[in-house]
């Protein structure tokens, strides 16, 4: 019996139009966050699909996203799980900085180290390992056996909480993954084999924007 895991990354944020560091923070989606979440939600709809259930994090601009891509494929209320192990990775004490005052006062390379290295965090906040090492496990317990059984399942969330999955999914080692960003509002879409591997990939939309 085959699944279906969809992910989607929330829709641009308040803080991402300003350049800050968001993290757990919890700023609003922006118009074109709105937009790209709809356009999400329509190239889903095309397809036909509908989900047995919804998980999402603890953070607005990824249920806010969730939420619009539920409107648009005709299942407001469906249910929708949140949980904040699915929350973006936690920025520490270099959330809610401008990324160019974060250079100025740490230096170029040290920001480039703490944003896009694997196991570097920045002050009191969370690498890229240490989001994955919450989002695995809850991952591997509360949605990938809905997947196996074969029901069909969202995830709306957010880039590096969804990276994490992607290393899961796509078999990236620590190097590959670094390289990897995901476009705001464009549904990944998976089926699964009875094993947990992935018997099918899609990327539903245009990943130009992806950064």
């Amino acid at each position: 019996m085959s699944g279906t895991l969809v992910l989607v990354r929330h829709g641009q944020s308040e803080w991402n139009l300003k350049n800050l560091f968001t993290g757990w923070k919890d700023p609003d989606l922006t118009e074109l966050g709105h937009e790209e979440a709809n356009a999400g939600g329509k190239a889903l709809a095309d397809t036909g699909i509908q989900f047995d259930v919804a998980f999402t994090s603890t953070l607005q601009r990824a249920q806010k996203t969730c939420q619009i891509i539920l409107n648009n494929i005709g299942q407001p209320g469906l249910e929708t799980i949140r949980d904040e192990a699915l929350n973006e990775r936690d920025y520490g004490d270099l959330a809610g900085l401008n990324k160019d005052d974060a250079r100025a006062k740490w230096g170029e390379e040290q920001v480039h180290i703490w944003r896009r290295s694997y196991d570097v965090p920045p002050p009191g906040g969370e690498s890229l390992k240490d989001t994955g090492a919450r989002v695995w496990p809850y991952y591997m317990n509360e949605i990938l056996p809905r997947v196996l059984r074969g029901e069909k399942v969202l995830v709306a969330a957010h880039g590096n909480s969804l990276r994490s999955l992607l290393m899961v999914l796509d078999r990236l080692d620590r190097d590959k993954i670094l390289s990897v960003n995901l476009a705001t509002g464009v549904p990944i879409v998976y089926t699964l084999n009875a094993d947990s591997t992935v018997a099918s990939k899609e990327v539903l939309g245009d990943m130009s924007g992806a950064h």
